[in-house]
């Protein structure tokens, strides 16, 4: 199942003036590349665990229908459906009323009853799920320990931004930053 970001998050786990303050810089010369680095974090620590962070859009593309009905996507945590289309044999998208689908937040699954769902007209990508993941709309929404791998991964990157450049061997994932998000990883079988 492919999976495409349509609305990025609103907001970052950290404002830059946050991230200056843990990173004890006084000064405004690095504001953007500090930015830069909580945006990357934030991408990083997303990425590992399979979840979004703050809230987003992402787009599910899938073959057909699951046999019994519950869609498990590897991205969490799952908030909505807000629109599905299936395309039909003659290449037009036909929408599908979202209602039809149930989000289970617990085991994180889609759930619809597979013969209420009208079937693709193609063998492949025939079915489109837009879907909202993340935790909330604020940073206050992330569990502090995500928010802190990001703001630790900010400083990891912030100090040892030259040492790569001079060819120092520098780890792109602080074990301390590993063991953070050990706990809140979708994994997939």
């Amino acid at each position: 199942m492919a999976a495409t970001l349509l609305v990025p998050p609103a907001a970052e786990p950290w404002t830059v003036a946050d991230a200056k303050s843990f990173l004890r810089v006084e000064h405004d010369d690095d504001d953007v590349l500090i930015a830069a680095l909580i945006a990357s974090a934030r991408g990083q620590v997303e990425a590992l665990t399979r979840r979004g962070l703050i809230t987003q859009t992402w787009q599910l593309v899938l073959d057909g229908w699951p046999h019994d009905g519950r869609i498990a996507p590897r991205l969490a945590p799952l908030r909505a459906v807000t629109a599905a289309r299936v395309h039909d044999a003659a290449g037009d998208t036909v929408a599908i009323d979202v209602e039809r689908f149930v989000v289970d937040a617990a085991t994180n699954t889609i759930a619809a009853p597979p013969w209420s769902l009208p079937m693709p007209g193609r063998d492949v990508a025939g079915i489109e799920l837009d879907v909202t993941v993340g935790f909330g709309d604020a940073a206050s929404d992330v569990p502090d320990v995500l928010r802190h791998a990001v703001r630790t991964l900010v400083a990891h990157w912030y100090d040892n931004r030259g040492l790569a450049a001079i060819g120092a061997s520098v780890a792109m994932l602080p074990g301390s930053v590993s063991a953070m998000i050990a706990s809140y990883r979708v994994l997939s079988l």
